[in-house]
């Protein structure tokens, strides 16, 4: 039997899965500002991801219910996670022996395989969270690896059957498409538009497709038609500051939404390497400065649960703890903040806006980054967020700010706790700095027009 003629019944038994599955979320598009991403409402979806790229490979199904239990409490909204996984993905089967393909033949994809990734998928459907899928991750596409096995595994021949197979399977779940992996597309371009293009046979612009890069995918991707927005990577150096790349993208023309869609991993703090000490401080501080800046949303990692490493799994990046005894580190348990403190405020009218900073801004790991509502160059924003990394005295431009009266509080990044500083009158700027000065403290500025009687975040 034919490769094409296996997908062809694939996607027969795929449909009669997608009846089972957990259908509740709305889809999702590109803002008509074409900066963030909505629901179909038009009401605004803030991307708050985790990498779980071996959660289909490595959990069975008690231990992936725990894991997505424990994404959907701490307020993630998206879990990226890889088909075909990173870790010896093609040839070794999953948490119940099943490999993704028969005879390591991608036209021959393991129907077994699939209803483990199916079920999982609806599982976090159930909890509210949408699946951003890799349906390969980069190694295995194209030749990126030279030299290593199978590196040519998806190519320019089978790339798009598969992508329409997968896509098929799919198309009527919550699903955020993310194609590469750890890659830049350069050497396997061709690969990438096939699969893309087999994607949208089977989704049309039902479903977001973007790409995961090792530094940025718009250099290479930002005008591609199949790419609804964009990522960086902007690494895991303990000192990575990614304001730069996400102010970078927004930049670009036309625009399309951006974000980091894997900065510096956490690391538990009992088990903090010398060489690469990311701690809960720094995790806050990609999050903040890239959403500031202009990104519609964020992605949180951490070594043991990207690769949910376990006793009994060889280790890799000096790994230490198991996966399950990672799902509260500080810095996880803190990204809801965020989210939170986003949405309490008009957020589709958002712009990054660093003239709000009237003094001088430190550069490195103090730079402060400032965002608000309204247009650039116009005194009419009804609100104004600046993250303060560590402490600092500042002068804030309130001119920005339409309403006569400002109300001034400060917001709590660790802790979500805001409280409110005072109102006065709007005089044009304000010069402030955080409440405590203390080592690993952030905080950010909230300024409101105070006849808009915003509600604390």
């Amino acid at each position: 039997m034919s490769s094409n003629r296996v997908l062809r019944c694939g996607l027969v038994l795929s449909l009669v899965v997608l009846c089972a599955g957990a259908m509740g979320l709305e889809p999702l598009r590109v803002s008509e500002n074409s900066r963030f991403l909505t629901y179909a409402d038009g009401s605004p979806f803030f991307y708050l991801g985790d990498t779980a790229w071996e959660l289909f490979h490595r959990l069975n199904r008690e231990e992936a219910e725990r894991y997505l239990e424990s994404r959907a409490a701490h307020g993630f909204t998206v879990v990226q996670a890889v088909v075909v996984a990173e870790l010896s993905g093609i040839k070794q089967g999953n948490a119940y022996g099943e490999k993704p393909f028969h005879d390591l033949d991608p036209g021959r994809p393991n129907e077994a395989y699939f209803a483990h990734v199916d079920w999982i998928v609806d599982r976090a459907a159930d909890k509210g969270l949408y699946t951003g899928m890799l349906p390969t991750w980069g190694r295995w596409a194209g030749g990126n690896d030279e030299g290593r096995e199978l590196n040519d595994f998806f190519n320019a021949g089978n790339a798009r059957a598969y992508g329409r197979f997968i896509g098929e399977r799919y198309r009527s779940r919550p699903v955020i498409w993310i194609l590469g992996g750890d890659r830049q597309p350069t050497k396997s371009m061709a690969v990438w538009d096939e699969m893309a293009a087999g994607l949208r046979e089977a989704v049309g612009d039902s479903q977001l497709i973007t790409y995961h890069p090792r530094t940025a995918s718009s250099p290479e991707l930002h005008g591609k038609a199949w790419l609804d927005f964009n990522m960086i990577q902007s690494g895991h150096d303990p000192k990575s500051m990614n304001y730069g790349a996400i102010e970078r993208d927004y930049a670009l023309i036309p625009p399309k939404p951006c974000m980091d869609a894997e900065p510096a991993y956490e690391y538990p703090p009992d088990a903090m390497p010398e060489k690469r000490p990311v701690g809960a401080v720094q995790v806050r501080r990609n999050a903040y400065w890239s959403v500031f800046a202009g990104a519609h949303g964020h992605t949180y990692g951490t070594h043991p649960i990207w690769q949910m490493y376990d006793e009994g799994r060889k280790p890799l990046w000096d790994v230490e703890t198991p996966w399950h005894q990672a799902l509260d580190l500080p810095g996880a348990s803190q990204m809801k903040h965020l989210k939170r403190l986003m949405l309490s405020r008009p957020y589709l009218t958002r712009i990054p806006d660093q003239g709000l900073i009237l003094s001088e801004n430190p550069n490195g790991l103090g730079r402060l980054q400032a965002t608000r509502d309204g247009h650039p160059g116009r005194g009419d924003a009804t609100y104004m967020f600046v993250y303060f990394p560590e402490h600092h005295r500042a002068v804030i431009n309130t001119a920005a700010i339409a309403g006569d009266t400002v109300r001034i509080g400060w917001f709590d990044p660790r802790t979500g706790e805001f409280t409110v500083a005072g109102e006065q009158a709007n005089t044009g700027s304000l010069e402030c700095e955080p409440p405590t000065n203390a080592s690993g403290e952030d905080w950010v500025l909230v300024v409101d027009d105070a006849g808009r009687g915003y509600p604390a975040p």
